[in-house]
């Protein structure tokens, strides 16, 4: 039976949307089949926009959480006294939505002063539901004094303090960590004296959470866009008018920083475009009044707009315009994924998992979902700690990365590249490096390593001239530092091919002894679990022996993850119903890995349908110990793997991580030249992993 946990704010303005979201992304990084339902839309009849959180779990988890009741539909049936209808309703899209889960989190209804019927709807949704209700209250700049009062007030609407289950508290002011907060408010609140209840997760502060994008000032204030520059992009850190002259206003010049100054001001208009061309990411220039603006000025500073500056035209006042910047609305726009996705992170390091599972009146069947996946690869790493080499140390989305790996402690990484370069793009990404953050000069290492390359290749023809020349890529002398045990892995490929990125590793770091060839795997995140699939990108056409070989590295890969390895080696024919070259090939594997490995659960040839569906199991394989549950998908050869992979991501949304080379003596992984910042982050973690590994 599943669990209910009914989140209910304490008030307006709690930020209950994404604490609720971040609730559902622990419960799912844990492994925990959650689903979230929310009963009913509070968009009032003029806002055709969808809902919000519906609308962000859908965009930005595999959930596919049902459509709400519109508020004023149920705001009319409650007025005629037809509640029970309502109930009614909202159980039936609850089982709809929730099937096969172990969890649900519900979200409530915020108070309004115009809506006396909220509390009683609520009230009546948790009795429906059987939900345990969980509050959650906004510290912001309250005194605990004046938060304990406004939980006990808000407790009243259930029946009292007794009849709460928990407390998520939420904008707690930031110190060093998130148990540290829950021990703080634990110790100076007067309510968890009583030991009612229990406190769910202290969510500390977060100033960069609340940093809105240009566009959404330019929609806010139905601005004229006359330079869109990277406004969908840049965050508005802070927002100052500008009236003095420019010496007394530089140290306004910052990145993130949002300008307003009156249209004729030209002298601050040239300002501003300097320091963009400084490559200062400023979060835009907005020209204020009805003054005509001099196209002369606006043409001399283009080369300040092509660097991405936003600017932005208001026809009214400075001061009009500084108030109604004033009125922004502090909510995520429905279209910032970026902003939501990194709040719910944000709020899911907080929460008590451990509690909420405890809660539960039956035992939880876990599975690697995508969300317990990427957790489980951040805490592997962190594990780990692994120093990775990144040769594209100077490329803008690498920088980010490894910023970002140093921040979460994923791996210590070490950029190869002009240090002031590096600096200077770091500046203009607004990245403040840490004092510790490694970055070494190609040009003031290379010669250490000609003699070893060298030695390395001669046999191959290569001499001291072509080795010293071939240090001159960045790849190459990443690869001779992995080789020589100075660093753990290597990560490449953002501006790099594939051939420059594995040549080297093939050429000097070699595959394992036990390993007959360099194979690759792609990680398939499915909306219910990760699948693992091998061999999508590097050989063509195995032998029996290469296939078993790969089926042998693509198993201990997975259960490096976390995956519990069942490896169906897949094929046009099931069991013994078909004959063929190919069909033999990897019957003769299935043979060769179940000889090698008997420790590890093979069987083939399977269909696909076969390996991975249980009622066609069933029928096709009964006695197969994979047949139906398969984890790790064995292609008989590059041309069926690569289809295969790439039909299932297009056709099915799913995210694939990968390729991840295997079989190598030390980990050397492949980016995609369109990699995000998460896909490079995930990268390196994988390496580093992958480095625990080596023997």
């Amino acid at each position: 039976m599943k669990h209910v946990f009914f989140l209910a704010p304490a008030g307006r303005g709690q930020g209950l949307t994404t604490v609720a979201l971040g609730l559902v992304e622990a419960l799912d990084r844990c492994g925990v089949r959650v689903a979230f339902y929310k009963p009913i839309n509070e968009n009032p009849e003029e806002d055709p926009g969808p809902e919000r959180s519906t609308h962000f779990l859908r965009a930005l988890t595999t959930l596919a959480p049902v459509e709400a009741l519109p508020l004023p539909k149920v705001a009319k049936l409650v007025s005629d006294g037809r509640l029970d209808e309502v109930l009614v309703k909202v159980i039936e899209a609850y089982h709809d939505s929730t099937k096969g889960v172990d969890m649900v989190v519900v979200e409530g209804l915020p108070p309004s002063p115009d809506d006396s019927y909220r509390g009683v709807l609520n009230q009546a949704l948790v009795k429906a539901l059987n939900g345990q209700i969980i509050l959650v209250a906004a510290m912001d700049d309250k005194s605990f004094v004046e938060l304990d009062d406004q939980i006990e007030y808000a407790a009243n609407v259930f029946g009292g303090i007794e009849k709460i289950a928990g407390l998520i508290v939420n904008r707690y002011p930031q110190t060093e960590t998130a148990t540290g907060l829950a021990a703080d408010y634990l110790r100076r609140s007067r309510l968890f004296r009583r030991g009612s209840f229990h406190l769910v997760g202290a969510v500390p502060h977060n100033r960069a959470l609340t940093f809105c994008r240009s566009v959404d000032v330019q929609r806010h204030l139905h601005a004229v866009i006359m330079n869109a520059g990277e406004m969908q992009k840049r965050r508005v850190k802070s927002t100052t008018i500008l009236a003095r002259t420019v010496p007394n206003l530089l140290h306004y010049l910052m990145p993130g920083a949002l300008l307003a100054t009156p249209a004729d001001r030209n002298d601050i208009i040239i300002a501003v475009s300097m320091a963009a061309l400084s490559r200062v990411p400023l979060a835009g220039l907005i020209l204020t009044g009805d003054t005509e603006i001099d196209q002369r000025v606006i043409e001399f500073c283009r080369p300040a707009f092509d660097t991405g500056l936003p600017l932005f035209r208001v026809t009214t006042d400075s001061y009009e315009t500084g108030t109604k910047l004033y009125q922004l609305s502090p909510e995520v726009p429905i279209d910032d994924l970026e902003r939501m996705q990194a709040a719910m992170k944000h709020v899911a390091h907080s929460i008590d998992v451990d509690w909420l599972i405890s809660r539960s009146k039956t035992e939880l069947e876990f599975r690697m979902s995508p969300a317990a996946f990427l957790h489980r690869l951040t805490e592997k790493s962190r594990q780990a700690q692994r120093r990775i080499v990144l040769p594209e140390g100077a490329e803008p989305r690498t920088i980010r990365a490894a910023a970002i790996c140093a921040q979460r402690g994923i791996a210590r990484c070490l950029l190869l590249g002009d240090p002031r370069e590096i600096d200077a793009v770091a500046k203009s990404q607004d990245l403040r490096l840490p004092t510790d953050f490694e970055v070494i000069d190609p040009i003031a290492v290379r010669s250490k390593y000609v003699q070893t390359l060298f030695e390395f290749r001669k046999e191959k023809g290569l001499s001291l001239e072509m080795a010293a020349s071939q240090l001159e890529d960045n790849v190459v002398l990443g690869t001779m530092m992995l080789a020589e045990g100075e660093v753990d892995g290597l990560v490449s490929g953002a501006i790099h091919s594939t051939a420059n990125t594995i040549r080297p590793a093939l050429q000097i770091i070699k595959t394992r002894p036990n390993a007959k060839v360099v194979s690759s795997i792609f990680f398939m995140c499915l909306p219910d679990q990760v699948l693992v699939y091998g061999d999508c990108a590097v050989i063509p056409d195995p032998d029996a022996e290469t296939l078993a070989d790969i089926a042998i590295q693509s198993a201990d890969s997975a259960a490096a993850f976390g995956i519990p390895p069942r490896v169906a080696m897949i094929s046009y024919s099931t069991g013994e119903s078909g004959s063929g070259a190919d069909v033999e090939k990897v019957r003769e594997a299935t043979k060769l890995a179940q000889g090698r490995r008997p420790d590890l659960l093979i069987d083939g040839p399977l269909q696909y349908d076969a390996a991975f569906m249980p009622d066609v199991a069933k029928t096709k394989a009964p006695d197969s110990p994979v047949a139906g549950r398969a984890t790790v998908f064995i292609f008989p050869d590059l041309n069926t793997g690569n289809t295969t992979y790439k039909a299932v991501q297009r056709s099915a949304n799913v995210i694939s991580i990968g390729p991840m080379l295997q079989g190598l003596k030390r980990p050397v992984n492949d980016l995609s030249r369109g990699a995000l910042v998460d896909d490079i982050v995930y990268t390196i973690a994988l390496t580093a992993i992958q480095a625990t590994q080596v023997v």
